[in-house]
């Protein structure tokens, strides 16, 4: 005899809302789940576990008697709409995930006799911009200038990134959920997000974004470690939201990547984004945005190479074909500096197979042949 379940309709709605589906046309497309809540139907075990599969909820919380309150508990701005602690499920994971790896790394330091990281919350919303850039370059060991020492943006990212995890920084680079690349994190709502903490702050970057954008997302979440205050941020056209810290963050970033008077100085005798770029380092929107900044330009000239850039990069994305070295992102999706602790760990006896599994997302020879392959890099 099949064993049929009873119910919550609100649980059910509510995992329906969550997943990111409109109710009524979900229940058009699942005529059984429809069956359930107008009590045509009850459910078999199978069929419920299927169910909370497909809408990314664990199976016990079918039998709860009201929803859950499920908090990100970290800002998220919104361009033009402020803050909100609302976001699609897929944001709400990918945070969950980096939140997991960033509690156990924290204990793991701790145990381990680390200190806390100096910079992490050292400055504060009233202190100077050139101060917060200065206090940046010189835990990262950059110089001025350090720019020019690499031929192209796209290096000078690789480079500041290697820094940025130097200083004790975990950098996650990712446009899913985990490994999952049927959960795909929209650029439009997450551009990324900090974790603050002073012994392991992460960084999460969306891969799927621009590598254009990227640079500029990468300083503006430092910023936001040196005020020590965790967020996220959607960046819609490159532009902070109407808060008094992101406005400081964002003033970080532009004085970081194209310092105001280098850029009026070049500007006097080039006002070409891309000729610019390549002197700055930087991709032509950076510089276009602090154009903007500096009111070299106004919105409309902005927004309209802004877009046309942007286009551009999508189309060239577009014609690109698919696949690539699975690896080569996974060590970008987890950071080789993260992989080294839980490799550590493992071979200490601190940490079980199965939880470094967890903690990665890799699992079996998968988990062997990275570590065997990327830990070299460290």
């Amino acid at each position: 005899m099949t064993v049929r379940l009873d119910i919550n309709k609100n649980i059910i709605e509510w995992a329906i809302a969550r997943a990111g589906y409109e109710i009524q046309e979900y229940l058009v497309k699942n005529p059984m789940v429809k069956d359930w809540l107008d009590n045509e139907k009850k459910p078999t075990v199978k069929q419920l576990e299927k169910f909370s599969n497909k809408v990314h909820v664990p199976f016990g919380y079918m039998f709860l008697k009201e929803p859950p309150q499920e908090e990100l508990k970290i800002p998220f701005f919104r361009t033009g709409d402020g803050k909100t602690e609302r976001v699609s499920l897929n944001v709400y994971h990918a945070v969950q995930i980096v939140k997991k790896r960033q509690s156990w790394l924290t204990d793991y330091l701790i145990n381990e006799g680390y200190e806390k990281l100096e910079f992490v919350g050292k400055m504060n919303e009233n202190s100077p911009v050139n101060e917060i850039v200065s206090d940046i370059r010189e835990v990262l060991n950059l110089k001025v200038n350090w720019v020019t020492k690499h031929n192209t943006w796209e290096k000078t990212l690789n480079y500041l990134s290697l820094q940025i995890e130097s200083a004790g920084i975990v950098m996650n680079f990712s446009g899913v959920v985990g490994n999952n690349t049927t959960r795909q994190i929209e650029v439009k709502e997450c551009r990324g997000f900090v974790l603050v903490n002073e012994y392991a702050p992460f960084m999460f970057i969306n891969s799927a974004d621009a590598k254009a954008a990227q640079m500029f997302t990468i300083i503006h979440e430092l910023a936001h470690i040196w005020l020590g205050h965790s967020a996220g941020f959607d960046f819609q056209n490159l532009l902070p939201t109407d808060d008094p810290i992101e406005l400081l963050c964002d003033k970080v970033a532009a004085e970081f990547l194209v310092p105001q008077e280098n850029l009026i100085e070049r500007w006097s005798k080039e006002k070409d984004f891309k000729k610019l770029s390549r002197i700055f380092k930087v991709s032509p929107i950076v510089v276009a945005r602090r154009a903007l900044d500096l009111r070299l330009i106004d919105k409309p000239q902005f927004f309209e190479f802004y877009n046309r850039y942007i286009n551009k990069i999508n189309y060239k994305k577009g014609q690109q074909s698919g696949g690539g070295d699975f690896y080569a992102t996974t060590k970008k999706r987890i950071s080789l500096r993260f992989a080294s602790y839980v490799n550590n760990a493992v071979k200490e006896n601190k940490l079980l197979y199965t939880d470094a599994f967890k903690l990665t997302g890799l699992k079996g020879s998968t988990y062997t042949n990275f570590m065997k392959e990327y830990l070299y890099q460290v």
